[in-house]
C-alpha cells in the first residue's frame, strides 16, 4: 500500500498536535526533505501493472519526525541505481531477509527484536507504516532493520545482488480479489523467477494470507516452480510459525472468520548450480 500524495493535497490545520505551528506547504514542496521520495525510480523504469495501490494517509506528528531524523541514517530510496551492498548497508555482515509489505511495521519490529543475528530489509511505500517502523525500531533499539521506499520488484531486479538473500516474506499482500486484477497479484510466475535469482540456495519465502482464493493461488504457482520446494512432506499449507507474530491486522480477519494460511517453501539448490567435488 502507498501514501503517495500529489501537490494538490489539501492543507491541515495550522497547529500540529502538540500545539506548535504546522508547515504549509508549497506546491511541490517535499512532504519529508529528508525523508523519503514520492517517486524514487522517476520515469527510469518501464510502467507496467503494479501489485501495489496508491493511497492517502495522514501522518501523525511522531511519525514525521521519525521519518526526518531517521530516514537518512536507516531509510533508502529504490531509485534502482545502484546495487546495493547490504554488509555496508547493515554496518555488519548479517544474512539478510527481504520483507515486502509489513504494513505499520509492527510485526517486523518484533521478529527483529527476537532475532537480531539476521538483517531485515523492509519494503513499503505506506509513509506512516514507515515512519512509525523506524519509531519502533529506534524505541526497541534494534539496530537490524532497514526500511526502503519504493517499488520491491525494482529493488529486487536492479539493487539486489543475486544469491544475496537468506528468505523473503510476503505477509497479507493485497489479494486483488476482483477476476479482472488477478494479474496484479504479486505471487506469479514471474516474480517467483526473479525472486529465484536473488535468494540463496536454502532461503526460505514465507507467505500468508487471510484471502483463500489468494493462498490457493499462491500453493499453486509456488508448487509449480521448479526453483522452490514446498517444505510440508503432504505438499500443502503450513501452521503458522512461532517467529511470524500473530499481526493486529490478521485478528482483525481471524475476529471476522477469516482462515490464515501460512506457504513455506525453499529456494532449490539444482545439481546444475555447483561444481561436482574433486
Amino acid at each position: 500500500m502507498s501514501d503517495f500524495l500529489d501537490s494538490s493535497e489539501e492543507t491541515r490545520p495550522a497547529s500540529a498536535e502538540d500545539g506548535s505551528p504546522r508547515h504549509h506547504r508549497a506546491k511541490g514542496e517535499p512532504r519529508f526533505p529528508d525523508g523519503p521520495q514520492a517517486d524514487p525510480a522517476g520515469s527510469h523504469f518501464e510502467r507496467r501493472i503494479r501489485s501495489f495501490q496508491p493511497r492517502r494517509s495522514r501522518v501523525t506528528t511522531g511519525q514525521g519526525e521519525a521519518l526526518q531524523r531517521l530516514w537518512p541514517k536507516w531509510g533508502l530510496d529504490i531509485d534502482g541505481q545502484r546495487t546495493l551492498d547490504l554488509a555496508e548497508l547493515f554496518g555488519a555482515d548479517l544474512p539478510v531477509v527481504l520483507e515486502i509489505g509489513f504494513g505499520m511495521g509492527e510485526a517486523t519490529a518484533q521478529m527483529a527484536a527476537e532475532d537480531q543475528e539476521t538483517g531485515i530489509l523492509a519494503v513499503d511505500v505506506h509513509t506512516p507504516g514507515q515512519g512509525n517502523l523506524l519509531g519502533l525500531a529506534e524505541r526497541s533499539g534494534l539496530t537490524n532493520i532497514r526500511v526502503a521506499n519504493g517499488d520491491a520488484i525494482i529493488l529486487l531486479r536492479e539493487m539486489l545482488a543475486p544469491a544475496s538473500l537468506e528468505g523473503l516474506r510476503v505477509y497479507f499482500p493485497d489479494p486483488w480479489p476482483k477476476k479482472r486484477h488477478h494479474k496484479r497479484r504479486l505471487i506469479q510466475p514471474e516474480f517467483l523467477d526473479l525472486a529465484a535469482t536473488r535468494l540463496k540456495p536454502g532461503a526460505l519465502v514465507h507467505c500468508a494470507t487471510d484471502w483463500e482464493p489468494y493462498a490457493e493461488q499462491m500453493l499453486e504457482v509456488l508448487s509449480a516452480h521448479p526453483d522452490f520446494e514446498n517444505t510440508r512432506p503432504d505438499g500443502g499449507f503450513a501452521p503458522r510459525p512461532e517467529f511470524r507474530p500473530l499481526t493486529r491486522f490478521e485478528g482483525q480477519g481471524l475476529d471476522k472468520g477469516h482462515v490464515v494460511n501460512d506457504l513455506l517453501f525453499r529456494r532449490v539448490q539444482h545439481r546444475d548450480q555447483h561444481a561436482p567435488d574433486a
